[in-house]
Parts: structure tokens; C-alpha cells; sequence
């Protein structure tokens, strides 16, 4: 019913796909929807719909039970555990790759799968977009968001909507550190500029309607590398945004991806490519395993059941920004191993550029290049200073 609470919940992992890092197989979203069918035959959850975006397998649910219940979690971890086991039988190719732990803790948050959760108390007409990204990182939605809740040249309901005009307050996560810290738009605009312009490190968590401290998105967090101190696989974050009466409109909402911003991951997570577009059709990865690519699907959310979802992105209107995407992706492919189509010295820190650098070490030579090189390095580049 309009005016109580519920839970949307999204939660996302790479459990194995068909012919490398391409597309999920249907077997396993059979798998998987088979688990869920169940638990909401037994009433933990009131509905749900699971697709996949290139090898990611997504869950979308709703229920009662709040944000990180044990119970919720560990129904998605039985059905990516089901689906994992199908992927291994079929012999697709990284079967369970997101499932970084055997055993279930009453949490998936830091055993690899990623989770977008929010808890509202659902208006009479409840519209939400699920927006699941492939072959990217979660800073990857940090300039679609700063788009849609602080800028007036895309979201023209800061100016003209009175419920909106007081802004939006953004809780920006340290992925690096585990720290937050909430900055309030637009009068700390520049200062959440700074930091989320770093969106390897600064990632936008949530957002707030300031008037009222209502919440208007959220996104995963998960950075796989740091969960397991290597590279296995990019992060792929999802994110729900509400929209309308109060929150940006659809439109507004969706405007920002009329630009393929240049975003980190593609091939092998360590390569810079144009977040494109696309329809559910079209949400499988190749060229280079990618480009990268997102998915919209809209949703109403009436007496906790999903009504949808439609296929946002599945529209002429977004043909040009995918054409733009193709450009991008031709001329940064020509730069090959070089930068800035390959990821900077702090991403690949988690590739075999430590181990090259070891291997080198005694080659490199002192030479005498008349100054003294006075560099810092934060933690981000480099990790604490070394002498």
C-alpha cells in the first residue's frame, strides 16, 4: 500500500558466461529465478526479475525486511551459489568468479557481489530506474549522478520544482580508506567536485532530498580488487534512482547518458572506454570485451510488487550517443597498451605491472639528470611514500 515501507533490493555478481566475458548463459537466469520464485512462494520476498547486462548476473527484488537483512542476502547468495553450479556444469568460463568466499556470513557485502539497497516508504505512484552497468567501476555513475541531482543544465527541476530547489545532499564513500563524508549541493558543489572527479577512489554512495533527508539513489560500492588484493574481474556497479514528485524526472534522469563519458575497465579492468548506452538486446560485451555498457530498466513500485520493467535505453533517441561510443572506442584503441586508453599506475597496481617492476629492479640505473625530483605521492598513486 502507497505510504508503507519497502525494500528494493539489487544485487549483482559474475558467476560464469558463455564464450569468456560476453553474455550470461539463460540456463543460469533459469537457475537463479528458480530460487527466487520459491522465496516468494514462501512469502521473503514480494516480487523480483532477474535478467543479466554482458556477464553479470542482476537480481532485483522487493521486500519488507530492510536494508542488509541476512535473510535477503542469503537468499541472493543461494541463487548466484544455484546459478554458479549450472555455470560449472555447462563449463562456462569464469563459473562463479564473483563469489569470493564458499561460505555465507550473513552478508554478500565483501564476499564479491555488488549491492545497491534502498528502504522507502513507497508514494502513491512509486517510479524508480535500475540503471546495471558492465565492465566498469562503481565511480562510474559519479558524473551521471552529479548530472541529475546538481546540475541545472541537465535537471531543470532545481530551478522550477520547489520540492527540489533547496538541492540534494551527496554521501561520498573513500573507497581506499572506508571513510564517508556527506556534502551538500549547490553550495558545496565544488568541493564534492574535487573529490568525485577521482572516481577510482571518490565514489558516490547515496543521495538526499536536503529539505527533507528523503533518499533519491544509491549505488554498489564493491571494488573487487581491494576485496581480494588482485584483479578478477571489474566491480560492475548497479544503482536505483527515484524519480518524479519531488526527485528528477525520468528524462532528467536518463540525460546525463546521452554522453559516453570515458570511464575505467574494459578489457581486463585496466583500460579507459565510452560508457554506452544500450537495450537489454544489446547488453553483451565483444569488442575488446566491451566497450563498456549500461542498462536502464523503469520500474513502478505499487503495493511492494515491481510493475515493468521498460527497457529504457532501447530507443532511437540514444542511437547517436551509441554511433559517438563507437568513435571513441576506435580512436582510443589506437593508443594500444599506451595510456590514456590503459588505466594509470594506480589501477594497474592490481595487474602484472608489480611483478614487471620487480623483475626490473636491479636494471634500473641511477643517472644524473641535474634536479632533484621532488615528488608526493598520496595513497592513492602509490600507496604510503617510500624512500
Amino acid at each position: 500500500m502507497p505510504g508503507q515501507k519497502v525494500t528494493i533490493s539489487v544485487i549483482k555478481a559474475d558467476i560464469g558466461s558463455i564464450a569468456g566475458h560476453h553474455k550470461v548463459h539463460p540456463d543460469t537466469i533459469l537457475a537463479a529465478s528458480r530460487v527466487l520464485s520459491e522465496a516468494k512462494r514462501k512469502g521473503v520476498i514480494k516480487s523480483f526479475y532477474v535478467t543479466h547486462v554482458g556477464d553479470d548476473l542482476q537480481l532485483i527484488m522487493t521486500h519488507f525486511k530492510g536494508v542488509d537483512s541476512p535473510e535477503i542476502h542469503g537468499l541472493a547468495w543461494d541463487a548466484f551459489k544455484e546459478a554458479a553450479k549450472v555455470a560449472k556444469e555447462l563449463g562456462l568460463y569464469a563459473a562463479g568468479q564473483d563469489l569470493l568466499s564458499d561460505a555465507f556470513s550473513g552478508n554478500v557485502r565483501g564476499l564479491g557481489p555488488g549491492v545497491a539497497e534502498m528502504e522507502i516508504v513507497e508514494r502513491p505512484s512509486e517510479p524508480i530506474v535500475v540503471f546495471m552497468a558492465d565492465k566498469t567501476e562503481p565511480g562510474a555513475f559519479n558524473l551521471p549522478l552529479y548530472r541529475i541531482f546538481a546540475d541545472p543544465f541537465n535537471t531543470a527541476g532545481l530551478v522550477i520544482d520547489p520540492r527540489m530547489h533547496d538541492g540534494f545532499t551527496f554521501e561520498v564513500l573513500d573507497v581506499y580508506e572506508g571513510k564517508m563524508v556527506k556534502l551538500n549541493t549547490p553550495e558545496e558543489s565544488y568541493d564534492l567536485l574535487a573529490l568525485i572527479g577521482t572516481p577510482g577512489r571518490y565514489v558516490v554512495k547515496r543521495v538526499y532530498r536536503k529539505s527533507d533527508g528523503e533518499i533519491g539513489a544509491v549505488v554498489s560500492s564493491e571494488r573487487l580488487n581491494l576485496i581480494a588484493g588482485k584483479y578478477v574481474g571489474k566491480d560492475d556497479p548497479v544503482m536505483i534512482v527515484r524519480a518524479q514528485s519531488g526527485f528528477p524526472a525520468l528524462g532528467e534522469i536518463l540525460e546525463p547518458f546521452s554522453f559516453p563519458h570515458l570511464v575505467a575497465g574494459w578489457m581486463r579492468g585496466s583500460h579507459h572506454g565510452p560508457l554506452m548506452p544500450v537495450g537489454l538486446k544489446d547488453a553483451k560485451c565483444t569488442r575488446f570485451d566491451g566497450p563498456p555498457r549500461v542498462v536502464a530498466l523503469g520500474f513502478q513500485v505499487h503495493n511492494g510488487e515491481l510493475i515493468g520493467p521498460s527497457d529504457l535505453f532501447d530507443d532511437v533517441a540514444f542511437d547517436e550517443t551509441r554511433r559517438l561510443a563507437q568513435q571513441i572506442a576506435d580512436y582510443l584503441r589506437r593508443h594500444g597498451p599506451f595510456m590514456p586508453h590503459r588505466l594509470g599506475p594506480e589501477e594497474m597496481e592490481y595487474t602484472t605491472l608489480p611483478a614487471v617492476l620487480e623483475k626490473l629492479k636491479d636494471r634500473f640505473v641511477k643517472v644524473e639528470m641535474g634536479y632533484t625530483p621532488h615528488v608526493k605521492r598520496s595513497e592513492e598513486l602509490s600507496g604510503p611514500e617510500h624512500d
